[in-house]
């Protein structure tokens, strides 16, 4: 599997491990766009005084729907559907509830509806 199947399909099945590399991606994108906005004097102050940088709002806005891909995928190994993902927009169970489903339990073992076994 490329990182460009991983990042933009909606297709498929991938494991805990994939999963969070695909994390892992978006973590060290998410510090280079923060360490470009520093150097490149790229960043905004707000009314409340905090600053943003446009480096990373454009990276924030471009990650939503890779995150939603690999989002996906990871829910098709737990043989749920995609949009299982909403469950995120429930105020705190929702966040633990995707920690725990995509990235903590185990994918369902052999194929399934979503395609075959990402570990077989």
């Amino acid at each position: 599997m490329d990182w460009k199947y991983l990042l933009t399909s909606f297709d498929g099945r991938i494991n805990r491990g994939k999963f969070w590399a695909g994390i892992g991606v978006f973590i060290v994108i998410g510090i280079i766009a923060f360490i470009l906005d520093a150097i490149l004097g790229t960043r905004v102050t707000t009314a409340s005084g905090a600053q943003i940088g446009i480096i990373g709002i454009l990276f924030a806005l471009a990650s939503i729907y890779f995150a939603i891909a690999l989002y996906a995928k990871r829910w098709h190994d737990r043989n749920k559907s995609g949009w299982w993902t909403l469950i995120g927009f429930v105020p705190v169970i929702g966040g633990i509830w995707l920690l725990v489903e995509l990235g903590i339990l185990e994918g369902t073992r052999g194929a399934n509806q979503y395609g075959s076994d990402p570990l077989a």
